[in-house]
């Protein structure tokens, strides 16, 4: 492999009350271009209880979904970054990573995992599991601090990385990715990849970890079992199947002593999908949005369309049992011909 490119990642094992801008004494570390699965980590293709890892995980792809193409798999350790090229490493080199992808021995963190877990599920048979979402870590905490939040209030991967109480930094490049991606959609499929495009990949995930521990250090017991069943119904959301993803692995249970404690959840977390019969989705959303934003404000639960990458005649809900079935319920009153 040729030389291996560097950047600076801040990513210590426990970094205390520490920023980023305390960081600069860290070394910079490899990123590795990975086109066959010998070039990563044997802990990462053979998960094991004796060496549970915890990795920064991101994609990148063209139209990332159940029809788009995956090109590049982002993981970060505390030593190196692994751009994984699904490009010139095709499904077999995907396909490799399928069970470290699905293990309950590696945690996976990321940045809102939906349409991520779409893509590696739908192109190559993948159930992203175990993660930890920082998006829905971030509405977890806010709660805990007693801010409501607003619906669609969902913060963003460069909004997280400007809080100062994550990192504290501007990702001013994403911005120019995002321009690049407009301009050609197919930007991560062109091979060799380019220096941009390599650092862009890189800075998706080289942050991921430094927020892990900061997320951590801040939520409470029942915020942590939140966190972890509702990555699970993320990563479920848009990979809709026909046997009621009885083939993904079980929701986590309520641990024991939290059903002791007084703060326990009330009752479980599911995730819905409802059919739209044909001409009804725009009866749905309303004019510029507003009937969807309406049933968002009525119930304590989060709901997705699955807009123009699709599916475009579904709707999915994720929240407590009792508010999932109110939003059914408002949802198919706004399919009625009556309106």
């Amino acid at each position: 492999m040729a030389s291996s490119p560097k950047t600076h990642i801040p990513v210590p094992p426990d970094p205390g009350g520490r920023t980023l801008e305390d960081e600069t004494h860290f070394s910079p570390v490899p990123i590795h271009i990975v086109t066959q699965a010998s070039q990563l980590p044997t802990e990462f293709l053979e998960p094991s209880p004796e060496k549970q890892l915890v990795i920064g995980f991101d994609c990148e792809g063209v139209d990332l979904c159940r029809h788009g193409t995956l090109c590049i798999m982002q993981l970060a350790f505390p030593d190196a970054i692994y751009l994984v090229d699904a490009i010139e490493g095709g499904e077999e080199l995907v396909k490799a990573c399928k069970p470290a992808l699905e293990s309950d021995y590696i945690t996976k963190v990321i940045h809102d995992c939906k349409r991520d877990s779409e893509a590696l599920y739908f192109q190559f048979g993948i159930r992203l599991h175990n993660v930890v979402d920082t998006q829905i870590a971030y509405s977890l905490i806010k709660e805990q601090e007693g801010h409501a939040r607003a619906p669609d209030d969902y913060i963003s991967f460069v909004g997280l990385l400007a809080d100062p109480s994550y990192c504290g930094i501007s990702y001013a490049e994403k911005e120019e990715v995002r321009i690049l991606l407009r301009q050609d959609p197919k930007f991560w499929k062109y091979r060799p990849l380019s220096e941009l495009m390599v650092r862009a990949a890189a800075d998706d995930v080289r942050f991921l970890l430094f927020v892990y521990h900061k997320i951590m250090e801040k939520l409470n017991k029942r915020s942590l079992w939140y966190l972890s069943v509702r990555g699970a119904l993320y990563c479920r959301c848009f990979c809709i199947n026909d046997n009621d993803f009885a083939d993904w692995p079980p929701l986590p249970p309520v641990p024991d002593d939290l059903l002791a404690d007084e703060n326990a959840p009330a009752e479980e977390e599911i995730l819905s999908v409802l059919d739209v019969p044909p001409g009804k989705m725009g009866r749905v959303i309303g004019k510029r949005g507003a009937s969807i934003l309406s049933i968002k404000e009525s119930c304590n639960a989060e709901i997705f369309i699955g807009g123009s990458k699709g599916p475009p005649d579904k709707v999915f809900v994720i929240g407590p049992v009792k508010q999932v079935r109110k939003a059914e319920a408002m949802l198919r009153g706004r399919m009625l011909d009556i309106f």
